[in-house]
């Protein structure tokens, strides 16, 4: 359905809301202005009620989690069924039955559809927790404490995630607190690579040669400190949506098999068809050691994995009855349950081509915008970025910014990604419907034309 604005954005029931997250939240969490935010009610499809009242569309996923659309009823069936039996289990000692299907089921859908072999799994409350318990994986397998990881990169902001994340902004504040164990090389971004075009041959024209100065940094960390590991987005979300060149993952998992190290795929964002594919490896049919996932894992439960090949993952010891690697709450069956119905639901070929559709009819309606403030549209599937530029072709992250609040009021709810802020990033869920798509392409044309921007 498309928006309904019954009051003002954010009404008054809003308003008091942030009032009270302003007396009682930590103030770094929440950002709030006179004309933001608004509180979510409910949920349902694409669409999102604020506490007062009115509707939204929502062009965000939630994050991308919510690509089955918000409140799927198969993801809340499967939640209020296990509710009525079960809330809370002893994760790494008594665990409940959902846990060992999750484990198979996750088993299932990489390394064993890959044909590599039996993958064995941690689950995790969260994608940061997944990326740590990957690095710490790869210690353990390897001997060796190095990270490689890529500037841009976002991997979550608990210590260990936060060390081989690629955004200063989020990194600075905590340097002297960080184990200085991961480094970053330069994430490929050469546009006159044309990944979207899938004509890899033209790499060779590159006169920067992204992809042979990225291996040349890595080869170089690789000589200089003992290195056990490369992690890195397939598809860069906060990054900007940066769809590095096709050679890009081949080219990382030859020099991991010549140097004897892992190849780490953060893929919390960009699996379960959030690309088009199932995973985002899919596209160059790379299969890592070691894959992260969360998000639409469950679709909206804090729950996440990391899994490893059988082999990698063997590097941890047998649990002598103190689990080396744990939570409270780990393998909660809630979670378990909304993740084993989430993996059914894309296993269903609907449900691939549902999301390779809307895909294709968002990319085209971004596509026909008309106005040189446009940069580049770039992504894959429904995980796209519209760049944002001034006259002179600098990142415009003021326009941005006037876009989410102007949208918000026409009942648009959106985000702004990349390091500079000037892109607006687009991760909605499957459902999104032609006509839902010309109604946001019409008002982002409206907001190209009337909206001032930087001023230069």
């Amino acid at each position: 359905m498309l928006p309904e604005i019954l009051t003002a954005v954010p009404g008054p029931l809003s308003r008091s809301y942030a009032d009270k997250l302003a007396r009682f939240e930590a103030r770094t969490v929440t950002w709030m202005s006179e004309d933001f935010p608004i509180f979510w009610e409910r949920a349902e499809g694409t669409n999102v009620w604020d506490v007062d009242g009115n509707r939204f569309l929502d062009l965000t996923g939630a994050f991308a989690v919510a690509s089955l659309g918000h409140s799927a009823p198969v993801l809340r069936e499967a939640l209020l069924k296990q509710a009525r039996s079960l809330l809370h289990v002893m994760g790494d000692v008594h665990p409940a039955s959902g846990k060992a299907d999750l484990c198979e089921a996750l088993s299932a859908i990489t390394f064993e559809r890959w044909g590599v072999g039996t993958g064995k799994t941690f689950l995790t409350n969260s994608g940061s927790e997944a990326v740590e318990a990957a690095l710490k994986t790869a210690l353990l397998s390897t001997g060796k404490p190095g990270v490689i990881s890529f500037t841009g990169g976002y991997h979550g902001l608990g210590y260990g995630a936060l060390e081989a994340g690629g955004q200063s902004y989020f990194r600075d504040p905590f340097l002297s607190q960080l184990g200085r164990f991961a480094v970053t090389v330069p994430y490929p971004t050469c546009s006159r690579c044309s990944p979207d075009s899938g004509h890899s041959e033209k790499f060779a024209k590159c006169p920067e040669g992204c992809l042979i100065r990225t291996e040349e940094a890595i080869r170089s960390h690789i000589r200089e400190r003992e290195v056990g590991c490369i992690l890195v987005e397939p598809i860069q979300g906060r990054g900007g949506e940066i769809v590095p060149p096709r050679e890009f993952l081949p080219m990382l998992r030859r020099i991991c098999d010549e140097e004897k190290i892992l190849l780490i795929l953060d893929e919390i964002y960009t699996g379960f068809h959030r690309t088009g594919a199932f995973f985002a490896c899919d596209h160059s049919q790379v299969v890592p050691d070691l894959i992260c996932l969360g998000k639409a894992l469950t679709g909206g439960f804090p729950l996440a994995a990391c899994v490893g090949r059988a082999e990698v993952m063997d590097a941890w010891p047998s649990s002598k009855g103190e689990a080396l690697h744990t939570s409270t709450t780990l393998g909660n069956p809630l979670g378990c349950a909304m993740a084993l119905a989430s993996i059914k639901e894309h296993l269903r070929p609907e449900t691939r081509d549902m999301a390779h559709q809307a895909g294709l009819s968002f990319r085209k309606a971004l596509s026909n915008l008309n106005s040189q403030r446009i940069g580049k549209i770039r992504g894959l599937g429904l995980m796209l970025g519209m760049e944002l530029v001034t006259a002179e072709g600098k990142p415009d992250g003021t326009l941005v910014g006037q876009i989410m609040l102007q949208g918000l009021k026409d009942g648009l709810i959106l985000l702004g990604g990349g390091p500079a802020g000037n892109v607006l990033s687009f991760s909605p869920p499957f459902t999104l419907n032609e006509e839902e798509i010309s109604f946001v392409a019409g008002k982002l044309q409206e907001y190209l034309i009337s909206l001032p921007g930087s001023i230069s």
